[in-house]
């Protein structure tokens, strides 16, 4: 990335020598694809853990991914190529500008911190979570972090946990391996494969787990009312989110089949719909359909190189679809408004990144960072409010 687009070098200073970063000449920044747990390179690293675990196909199966401490999200940037897309999140710490390299290498990523609120994810809706050296204590407070881990995590989904706890045998980090150990069973999350750095769980595909444990068992499940799905300000739970016994938000068509396939979960969601749901779905995507390609024809949009993309009122995420379907080199953050209804699981089951936003409040992103912002019916809707 140019220099000038981001002219800040405490991060070369800090991290080049772990290979996240370097200086190019004396106006652009390079990134050679390494990571303080993946000095090697990216791509090494995930057909590590892709042998570890057959299941874990990238690109099929696996095709949402939330990189938890990202860094300059070279995980989420080598994971494009292999059809997945992955929403990296990092605090703002010392090394404030990750994020902002993140989004100008055209990668999807967003100022993130797990702290006291739930974040602005639905549940399930990833299908594997990753952190590696995040610098979160997981087991802290019951796991009430690792809980809103698995409050986003599918049913039969992946956490991948690299961390010194995982190899180093020192007894305080020792210590932490137990502790972490006895939470993930607790939480009836299964050890897939410990192998070197790495140590990936499988989460459980339904309750049968949760409701044999001996009673008292902290963490406990949630309430029956309890809407995981309800993440604007609302604050971590010290309990266990319950995976809905319909099955939906665990069945869906592999990628890329699942974008245009209607899941379970729109038949949960709170609309008032005259029509059938999956018509509407159906409805709303070849509208997109339509409009994008005419964009692409009449407009010339492959010319813009447009790569990072908003929705700012995505309904179904019909537009970022057509994008797909148009073959767009860009990717798209769909963003539901609070003032509608809550589309997000229906988003994320289609094999596509969202956000829940309140638009009378500011976007926490960094200046410039959007290609195009597509706003179509916002205003009209917002204005109402």
């Amino acid at each position: 990335v140019w220099f000038y687009n981001v002219p800040h070098t405490r991060l070369v200073d800090d991290k080049g020598g772990q290979n996240w970063i370097s200086k190019k000449g004396k106006d652009k920044f390079s990134f050679p694809g390494g990571g303080t747990q993946f000095i090697h390179g990216a791509d090494q690293y995930l057909n590590q853990i892709s042998k570890m675990v057959p299941e874990i196909t990238f690109g099929q199966h696996i095709r949402v991914v939330l990189d938890v401490g990202c860094g300059v999200a070279s995980f989420g940037a080598y994971l494009l190529s292999r059809n997945v897309i992955t929403m990296s999140i990092a605090p703002k710490d010392v090394h404030e500008n990750q994020i902002q390299f993140a989004l100008e290498r055209g990668v999807p990523a967003m100022a993130a911190a797990f702290a006291t609120r739930r974040l602005l994810y639905p549940s399930q809706a990833f299908d594997l979570i990753h952190c590696s050296r995040c610098r979160i204590n997981w087991t802290r407070d019951d796991g009430i972090l690792l809980l809103e881990v698995n409050r986003m995590l599918r049913a039969g989904g992946y956490f991948a946990w690299a961390a010194q706890p995982v190899y180093k045998h020192e007894q305080a980090l020792e210590e932490q391996w137990e502790e972490m150990l006895n939470l993930t069973t607790r939480l009836c999350w299964t050890l897939v494969k410990k192998e070197g750095y790495i140590a990936i769980w499988q989460k459980p595909f339904n309750n049968s787990c949760y409701l044999s444990r001996e009673a008292g068992t902290i963490p406990p499940l949630c309430d029956p009312n309890d809407d995981p799905d309800n993440v604007w300000y609302v604050d971590l739970k010290a309990c266990i989110s319950r995976i809905p016994e319909n099955g939906y938000g665990a069945n869906f068509a592999p990628w890329p089949a699942r974008l245009q396939t209607p899941p379970d979960r729109l038949q949960s969601i709170h609309i008032e719909s005259y029509i059938a749901r999956k018509e509407l779905f159906k409805a709303e995507s070849k509208y997109w359909n339509e409009i994008v390609a005419s964009y692409v024809r009449a407009l010339h949009w492959k010319k813009y190189k447009l790569r990072n993309v908003m929705d700012m009122r995505a309904g179904f995420g019909g537009f970022a679809a057509a994008m797909i379907d148009n073959q767009l080199d860009a990717w798209v953050l769909n963003v539901v408004p609070v003032s509608g209804p809550n589309t997000l699981p229906v988003i994320y089951d289609r094999g596509l990144i969202g956000v829940m936003h309140d638009w009378c409040e500011s976007f926490d992103t960094y200046p410039r960072t959007y290609d195009l912002l597509h706003a179509a019916g916002l205003f009209s809707v917002e204005r109402k409010r």
